[in-house]
């Protein structure tokens, strides 16, 4: 199957096809950065949940900085929860749907006193439903670090099954509607990951097919990709004017 043939919503595809391009994706060792700084200034994570885990690379990084801690992630595709466990063995990750309307998995109410959204609401139609089933994973009073893109959508992020891209006061207001209260709230990587989703936006429908199907990357791809990892590198992870969005909440510590 051809990678300009998978289905918005296609994740075992997508995972399939993207799994490589994603790990080397320089956006996203940005965002690991990010949300590892996020978590930092939170506290020590005693038991970390990955909310839309994809293929495990965060939930690895998290493991790596906080070797003593329990973690797990809960992906919506069968094929993400495979390639996750196999990076991480000692993690515990489940497909699951948190739209479904079951509650957590045994052992998992209330089990979180970290967690993660990374990349994942822009995917959602009921986003405000997503973090209100979310919160039944958490503790009273854990730490939730979200990221979102902001900026306009390219035809990839369209291929991927964007429904929308963010702000600043509209990921707040979606936070704050289902619960949380934000501590901290941003847009990173001014100038350069602005520049960098400028380029994305540029290759067009190009970018869909620069990965083939059997996941090799394309030259331009991973020319461009050397340069931005370089430039991403040495952007601030805080900010206000970089199309990265990211916030930290609180759960809430009693029942609403």
């Amino acid at each position: 199957m051809s990678s300009s043939n998978v289905a918005p919503d296609d994740w075992d595809t997508h995972w399939e096809n993207f799994a490589d391009v994603a790990e080397r994706n320089p956006g996203q060792t940005y965002r690991r950065r990010i949300v590892l700084g996020l978590l930092d200034g939170a506290g020590r994570a005693n038991r970390y949940l990955d909310i839309g885990s994809g293929q495990g690379d965060l939930a690895v990084a998290v493991a790596q900085r906080w070797p003593e801690a329990d973690v797990a992630g809960i992906e919506l595709s069968d094929k993400g929860v495979e390639i996750a466990s196999a990076k991480l063995p000692r993690g515990r990750f489940a497909q699951f749907d948190l739209l479904g309307g079951a509650p957590p998995l045994d052992g998992f109410a209330a089990w979180a006193t970290h967690a993660t959204c990374s990349e994942v609401l822009e995917h959602v139609d009921e986003p405000d439903a997503f973090l209100e089933s979310a919160r039944a994973w958490l503790a009273p009073g854990a730490t939730l670090i979200v990221t979102v893109p902001g900026g306009p959508m390219s035809a990839f992020d369209h291929h991927v099954g964007h429904r929308k891209h963010y702000t600043i006061d509209s990921l707040t207001a979606l936070l704050d509607g289902a619960g949380f209260t934000v501590t901290d709230r941003g847009g990173a990587g001014f100038p350069f990951f602005n520049v960098y989703r400028r380029v994305v936006i540029a290759r067009g429908e190009q970018l869909v097919d620069d990965v083939d199907d059997e996941g090799r990357i394309s030259a331009v791809v991973r020319a461009g990709m050397a340069v931005f990892d370089g430039l991403l590198g040495l952007s601030p992870t805080r900010g206000r004017r970089g199309w990265q969005l990211y916030a930290t909440a609180v759960a809430p510590r009693a029942a609403r």
